[in-house]
């Protein structure tokens, strides 16, 4: 038997998807030498169910990578979006000084995923390894300091400093280190469909809030929307028994629906039927773990993608210098950094999202914020800054809006 083949890295990222391919990029640059370590072989994989969304809170990291001209390039969306409530639709738009709101941009992940993965690849001190699944994490002590990985080549250990769990919400990093997580359950399922040939009120992404169920339609690269449906699961024996007669009329029913009467479905309907929300502990000594691993938010809120790049930028920039330096109380502060980070941004908006992933009606504070937004061109530009994670659950419910927005109510129901 044969020993297996050692390499030596700064860092190992488990998953060359979005949280991997952007975190190995920022690293690179910074001095590090990086393994890039994806299961799959083929330089086409890619996510298929996902809302193929990034978030406007997301652009700056797209910005800092430099591939915002890639994505237009390759036909990427700017996503303004509107909403439908009870109450009309809210429709944020820019404010007197006409500076543009912030936007992120639909894209599909087959156009996506290639993209980042190539990019990353070509950055000095990237060694993308395709076909590598990690099968066991090696120890020294209670560190982590590497993975083991079987391929095609055979058996290999991966040393490094800093290994990464960028393998999604299933993560295999996240169960072979044991980290601590908790499940929250949904309530609701998903089913999407890519069309090409839909014609909209607007060209611009669109969400129906129907309380509970929620659907959404978004324009793509290459003339292709991904629209959605996420009901309540009462509604699942209904979709179980005809899936594209539920779908289809799921969908005519909307207001203001997208018109698929000329439309060619380009893809299967494909979904899932119980997709729960995931929080699990983010570092552990010289293990780190990004986007869906760490944190798997509802797909109703479109959030994967864009926590995905902010997550990985912000290890990297924790970590650079501590994975170059090679000190272990470097890394472990850094870490801690990461830690800190990832909890203050994204704690709050999960709980929230956990919350309404019970297939509630809106709450008061709920009715109160979308309905002062569907009335009011502030309101609506304030639900913008939330609604894109541009802002978090503290300073959307801060009591100067609270109170704004009880008074654009006041004044509707006055007039």
């Amino acid at each position: 038997m044969t020993s297996p083949q050692i390499r030596e890295y700064d860092v190992a990222i488990s998953g060359a998807s979005i949280a991997g391919c952007t975190a190995a990029a920022l690293l690179a640059r910074a001095g590090a030498r990086v393994a890039l370590l994806e299961r799959r072989s083929s330089p086409e994989a890619h996510k298929v169910l996902c809302t193929h969304y990034l978030q406007p809170c997301a652009y700056q990291v797209l910005d800092d990578l430099g591939i915002t001209p890639l994505l237009r390039d390759a036909g990427a969306i700017a996503n303004q979006a509107r909403w439908y409530t009870r109450w009309g639709w809210i429709e944020p738009r820019p404010g007197r000084d006409g500076a543009p709101l912030v936007h992120g941009y639909n894209v599909r992940r087959s156009t996506l995923d290639p993209l980042l993965r190539s990019y990353a690849a070509d950055q000095p001190g990237v060694d993308l390894l395709a076909g590598h699944t990690v099968t066991g994490l090696l120890r020294e002590g209670s560190r982590t300091a590497g993975v083991r990985t079987t391929s095609d080549e055979g058996e290999q250990e991966i040393r490094a400093r800093l290994v990464v769990g960028a393998d999604g919400k299933d993560s295999a990093v996240a169960k072979l280190a044991g980290v601590r997580e908790r499940t929250h359950k949904n309530n609701r399922f998903s089913y999407f469909a890519h069309f090409r040939g839909v014609r909209m009120a607007r060209e611009e992404s669109h969400c129906w809030f129907l309380d509970p169920d929620v659907a959404y339609a978004m324009p793509n690269d290459d003339g292709v929307t991904v629209i959605a449906v996420i009901p309540d699961k009462k509604r699942l024996p209904a979709f179980r028994a005809d899936l594209e007669g539920s779908f289809l009329d799921f969908i005519s029913q909307l207001p203001e629906a997208p018109d698929l009467s000329a439309a060619e479905r380009v893809s299967k309907i494909v979904g899932t039927t119980n997709y729960p929300l995931l929080s699990r502990q983010v570092t552990a000594p010289g293990l780190a773990l990004i986007g869906d691993a760490a944190l798997t938010g509802d797909p109703l809120w479109g959030v994967g993608c864009g926590w995905a790049l902010e997550s990985a930028q912000w290890l990297a920039t924790s970590t650079r210098a501590a994975a170059v330096s090679g000190s272990r109380a470097a890394m472990d502060q850094a870490l801690d950094t990461y830690r800190r980070v990832h909890r203050r941004q994204l704690r709050g908006h999960q709980f929230l999202s956990a919350d309404y992933a019970k297939a509630r009606p809106f709450n008061p504070f709920e009715r109160l914020m979308f309905s002062a937004a569907a009335r009011d061109e502030s309101m609506a530009r304030h639900m913008h800054l939330f609604a894109s994670r541009l802002i978090g659950p503290a300073r959307f419910l801060n009591p100067a809006a609270l109170g704004r927005a009880a008074a654009v109510n006041l004044r509707h129901r006055n007039a």
